[in-house]
């Protein structure tokens, strides 16, 4: 009788249970869909922060190269910055302004960070990473390629004696949203006679020899003239257009230049 009885709460337990087993099973909370239904028009720019009397910085520099090598066909930017704080430990860069290192303190403000440093990596304004982390990079720029850019802009240029005219086209610019025309070098090589890399012969990709902002007009179109840089020449040189948000230091949208 005992044995009976054991057997019967046994079963009833096992019943009872799955009972409440389907039960949760047809009011499951459905797991999230996170998958990106438009991988669409995004687009990544990379920012990079360097300088030639900076030890740490080569591998920076290379992984730039390889990144501009692979950009054909994304919206893929790449932008190198030589800042001037190293200066001051025995080589002048040749490419250092003081105006690319009040950019890189200016991305300290907006993201909060405890500090700039060299090689430094801001992709689209919103994240930083060494220089020469690769792999979180190359993963952050993924992310952007894949999300959908809510703005767009188109550029197009022609030189004038000593400067370019550029026209500027915008839509879904957020407000408080600046345009930044970088006029770009696409590579050089200096040989380093003083200093942390004395010695060494460095190789660069994109560097930004001028960096000009422009206050978006009401309807979101307009031209600009931006002065010719010392030594600029069309086949050698870019413009490449950005569109920021002052508030934050999100880059909204970005596009090359194309001629008249």
């Amino acid at each position: 009788m005992k044995t009976t009885k054991i057997l019967w709460l046994a079963n009833f337990f096992i019943v009872i249970t799955l009972s409440v087993t389907a039960f949760a099973a047809m009011y499951k909370t459905p797991v999230k869909d996170t998958t990106v239904k438009t991988p669409g028009k995004g687009f990544a720019v990379v920012e990079l922060f360097t300088s030639e009397g900076c030890s740490s910085c080569p591998p920076a520099d290379e992984l730039m190269a390889k990144l501009e090598k692979e950009s054909a066909g994304k919206d893929l930017y790449v932008l190198a910055y030589h800042v001037d704080y190293f200066d001051r430990l025995g080589w002048k860069d040749t490419f250092g302004s003081p105006e690319y290192s009040k950019r890189q303190a200016q991305y300290g403000q907006w993201l909060r960070l405890p500090q700039i440093y060299t090689p430094q990596v801001i992709v689209n304004g919103t994240s930083e990473f060494i220089g020469s982390e690769e792999g979180s990079i190359r993963n952050a720029i993924s992310t952007q390629l894949g999300t959908q850019s809510t703005a767009e802009i188109k550029l197009q240029w022609h030189q004038t004696d000593k400067s370019f005219k550029v026209h500027y086209q915008t839509s879904g610019a957020t407000k408080g949203s600046n345009l930044l025309i970088a006029i770009v070098q696409k590579a050089a090589s200096t040989r380093v006679a003083r200093g942390e890399n004395e010695g060494r012969t460095l190789s660069h990709v994109q560097i930004v020899r001028k960096l000009q902002t422009e206050k978006l007009s009401a309807d979101g179109t307009g031209a600009v003239s931006v002065s010719l840089p010392k030594g600029y020449n069309e086949k050698d040189w870019e413009i490449i257009g950005l569109l920021q948000n002052q508030n934050s230091g999100q880059l909204v949208t970005a596009a090359k230049a194309t001629t008249f």
